[in-house]
């Protein structure tokens, strides 16, 4: 990182011209370990799941979707399929499971400590040990209703201000939405004593895969771009029981789910865009990968003001 930042201010621009750009690449620089780091190699990861709580009517759409959803990235018909042939990132869409939903964590925790374990095992398994950077992303019908679970059982507040439309929720239930957080969260409180329980009680499969590759990822010093609310919510679960878990992560965007907000803050985190996006699948981590192009494009591509023999003075 010490080699990036020189660099950085050798190059021929005013020093710190290039704003969030430099910063990625000092970033990069400092977590591959490379004087010049590279984007030759990236993995997206989207885990897909099902929850038991949207028996409560706290979404727009049924289950089912999920699974179709699911085979139309298997056909190459979703939106992250062209931001990850745009963005030259390779994609993997992994199921968990979903024939059978987590239970209903307004009556039981989500999962049991098998089902957690594989969850984490799964997500884990599926980073690559030689890769450049990773992208997560999630799909599944109700997810929205756990990471604002998460992100309530970690930070406290109010349920409404973790609580957003997900896939379009309509605004009347919103209500009742956050009174099913809030019931959640105050049923397994007094169970959550650090990050595997949080994920278990209040968590999803999905959620918990995330989380794993999170762990992976910092085992391999992979750089790691978080896509919106759900997967940001999923690797903050970490920081209960580890505080500075996400140091190898950037938040690719903004949400429009009004949780993400707080969240991102909460957690001293700054997006990298914001686009006014809510969909999901990794498609804000994919448009952010093409930020990280252009962050190391100029850091490795400028010239010095030596090689360009450009003046540095004034006079």
């Amino acid at each position: 990182m010490d080699y990036a930042r020189t660099r950085q201010d050798s190059l021929t621009k005013p020093q710190g011209s290039l704003g969030k750009l430099e910063e990625l690449s000092i970033f990069m620089a400092g977590w591959q370990g490379k004087e010049h780091p590279r984007l030759n190699q990236i993995s997206c990861l989207v885990f897909a799941g099902n929850h038991g709580v949207t028996a409560q009517g706290i979404s727009a759409y049924p289950p089912a979707v999920t699974k179709q959803m699911v085979q139309n990235f298997e056909n190459g018909g979703a939106a992250i399929n062209q931001l990850c042939i745009a963005a030259g990132a390779k994609l993997r869409v992994i199921s968990l499971d979903l024939d059978h939903p987590t239970a209903d964590f307004t009556k039981a925790p989500a999962m049991s400590e098998e089902e957690l374990c594989r969850a984490l095992q799964t997500g884990a398994d599926a980073v690559p040990d030689d890769c450049d950077c990773l992208l997560l992303g999630e799909m599944g019908i109700g997810n929205t209703t756990a990471a604002a679970a998460l992100s309530l059982a970690l930070f406290g507040g109010d349920s409404g201000q973790w609580t957003g439309r997900g896939t379009g929720l309509a605004k009347d239930k919103l209500a009742h939405k956050a009174e099913v957080v809030e019931t959640a969260v105050r049923r397994h409180s007094p169970e959550i004593s650090d990050s595997f329980e949080l994920l278990r009680c209040l968590g999803g499969r999905e959620l918990a895969a995330i989380a794993g590759a999170v762990i992976a990822a910092r085992q391999y010093r992979t750089p790691v771009l978080l896509d919106g609310f759900i997967s940001t919510a999923a690797a903050a679960a970490l920081t209960i029981s580890a505080p500075d878990i996400l140091d190898h992560c950037q938040v690719s965007h903004l949400s429009v789910e009004p949780g993400h907000r707080h969240l991102i803050e909460t957690l001293g985190k700054s997006p990298i865009l914001q686009l006014d996006m809510r969909l999901g699948e990794a498609s804000g981590a994919a448009v952010a990968l093409m930020i990280l192009r252009a962050s190391l494009a100029t850091y490795n591509g400028m010239a010095s003001f030596e090689e360009a023999h450009v003046s540095r003075s004034l006079q």
